[in-house]
């Protein structure tokens, strides 16, 4: 069953989490920075104009149900947060992925939207478990997928970092983060 990103929201009493659009584009772009970015596979686009390619290339494959990012706002305000993923959707295990705007760190909310995202992803598309790969030394990162009862089942060496892959089972299906 195909989606359409319109039709999809997920809420707690804290958070909003909707399919990237256009309209996230301005909020996300400035809250991209080299120290956000430390522990992530990729750089910071070096311009506005490069990261204008990233985002519409995630709508095509929000559109086509194969990868999804999800802009993560504050309920109350409207305020941006940061952004989710699930990648590779197609695949037995899908991938989760989190990052939240700087000066919004160590408040929860990025344990709060993986949650989401992941209970969403069990409910709706089926997911049976979900890899997490984060970098060993990024340890608030690491404690989101140990709290969902992640173990690591590989390590691995990238360009930036050493990194450990996450397996996380399958979340109970419930409305309750």
């Amino acid at each position: 069953m195909l989606l359409r990103p319109t039709e999809i929201q997920v809420e707690s009493t804290r958070l909003l989490i909707k399919p990237f659009s256009a309209n996230d584009a301005d909020a996300t772009f400035s809250c991209i920075t080299p120290s956000l970015t430390r522990y992530m596979a990729w750089e910071p686009p070096a311009c506005r104009h490069d990261f204008d390619g990233v985002w519409r290339s995630w709508i095509l494959s929000i559109d086509d149900g194969s990868d999804y990012v999800f802009a993560i706002r504050q309920r109350a305000d409207g305020s941006f947060l940061g952004l989710a993923g699930l990648h590779r959707v197609r695949t037995e295990s899908p991938e989760l992925g989190i990052w939240i705007r700087e000066d919004r760190h160590r408040n929860g909310f990025g344990r709060e939207a993986v949650t989401l995202v992941a209970h969403w992803a069990t409910r709706t598309i089926g997911c049976a478990s979900f890899t997490y790969p984060v970098a060993e030394e990024n340890r608030p990162s690491r404690c989101i997928a140990e709290s969902l009862g992640g173990i690591i089942v590989e390590s691995r060496v990238t360009p930036k970092y050493k990194s450990v892959v996450y397996q996380i089972p399958r979340l109970p299906v419930t409305s309750e983060v």
